[in-house]
């Protein structure tokens, strides 16, 4: 079942998330609707907050990214087919050289800026078993899991633009909160005034 996925505004985007344990109620059904939220959405990667969840779970597959030309072979190769859930993970480590890319958000739609993140990450998480990994994860798959990893922070990626970015596009953020823009998957908005 496609979710709808909560727009900038909601609370719970700006929430530090919860721990889940193995028995959180309909786990399997969650994760199963998350993929077809993300996939329906035209995602690459999708976090449990944005279908209003304060919990520690996202799910990401960035193989799109591996018809992009400029990548390196390796690149293309480690993000084809790399589609993984997370559940309670926690970066344990972020290095390299901090490098910008376009990032972009299902709940901050028709906005993309140039967001600083450093290349290599380790992260430790647990999978829908509860089997625990260390994985580690460079490139743009690294950014899109650093992505996702700050929505269950109460991150978001606007958050890490200059003040002058941020001035630059407040009246974009104030208009998706009221539901002023167009989308072709489900959105709650939270500032919509309702019809009468």
């Amino acid at each position: 079942m496609i979710l709808p996925i909560v727009a900038y505004g909601n609370p719970v985007l700006k929430k530090k998330a919860k721990d889940i344990t193995k028995d959180y109620p309909k786990l399997d059904e969650l994760i199963e609707n998350m993929w077809e939220t993300m996939y329906g959405a035209h995602g690459v990667g999708l976090a449990a907050p944005q279908v209003g969840l304060p919990i520690r779970l996202f799910v990401i597959d960035p193989s799109p990214f591996a018809d992009d030309e400029e990548l390196t072979e390796e690149e293309r190769k480690q993000l084809t087919g790399l589609k993984k859930l997370f559940i309670n993970p926690v970066i344990t480590e972020e290095t390299g050289d901090e490098w910008a890319f376009s990032e972009g958000c299902l709940s901050i739609p028709d906005v993309r800026e140039d967001v600083f993140r450093q290349p290599d990450i380790t992260i430790e998480y647990v999978d829908e078993n509860f089997n625990a990994h260390t994985e580690t994860y460079t490139g743009i798959a690294a950014r899109v899991i650093q992505h996702e990893y700050d929505h269950i922070e109460g991150i978001l990626f606007t958050d890490k633009l200059s003040s002058l970015k941020k001035r630059l596009i407040k009246g974009k953020l104030n208009n998706i909160s009221k539901g002023k823009v167009d989308v072709d998957y489900r959105m709650k908005f939270p500032n919509l005034k309702k019809g009468r």
